[in-house]
């Protein structure tokens, strides 16, 4: 069974993204609360679609939920660009594409406190999850519309796409 290490080394910031420090894994999820930078990727084919990756069940956050096509947290030393595309290589397989920076905000959750840099990006290529996920597909509009607050989603997601595609929210 596959787990996080928590002894990986994760920058520690202020809420402008400046670096101040640096934590393990373990500090950063144990409720410390230091605010540590960590990259999404909103990846759409061109119809629209949204790909969502379903988290496995060895996660220790939110697992066996629907999230975000990539997430992960940036490691000491490296960019958000550079965490952005390793992560994007390493989950779903795919290299060749142009990220465009939506918003960054810090999101508070019981266990940890995150700077979120927001991206997104149209893809039309063939999308491969790693081992790290339990798979993951397109969904429409709709069907996320429907899933919302009925469990199936990370809480994460929920709260991350009504504040950046609010188009699909409006009534």
């Amino acid at each position: 069974m596959q787990h996080d290490n928590s002894q990986e080394l994760f920058p520690v910031v202020d809420l402008s993204g400046k670096v101040v420090g640096r934590a393990t894994r373990g500090e950063c999820h144990g409720g410390s609360m230091l605010l540590h930078p960590v990259v999404h990727l909103h990846l759409f084919n061109s119809r629209g679609e949204l790909y969502l990756q379903r988290r496995p069940l060895w996660k220790d956050i939110q697992p066996g939920r629907w999230d975000t096509a990539v997430g992960g947290h940036v490691a000491y030393g490296e960019t958000i660009d550079e965490a952005l595309r390793r992560e994007t290589r390493e989950e779903l397989g795919i290299t060749g594409f142009e990220p465009e920076l939506l918003t960054v905000y810090p999101f508070r959750s019981t266990r940890e406190y995150e700077l979120v840099y927001v991206h997104r990006t149209t893809y039309d290529g063939p999308v491969c999850p790693s081992d790290e996920l339990d798979g993951g597909r397109f969904w429409t509009a709709e069907e996320i519309r429907a899933a919302l607050g009925q469990g199936v989603l990370t809480p994460n997601f929920e709260q991350e796409v009504v504040r950046v595609f609010p188009q699909w929210f409006a009534r």
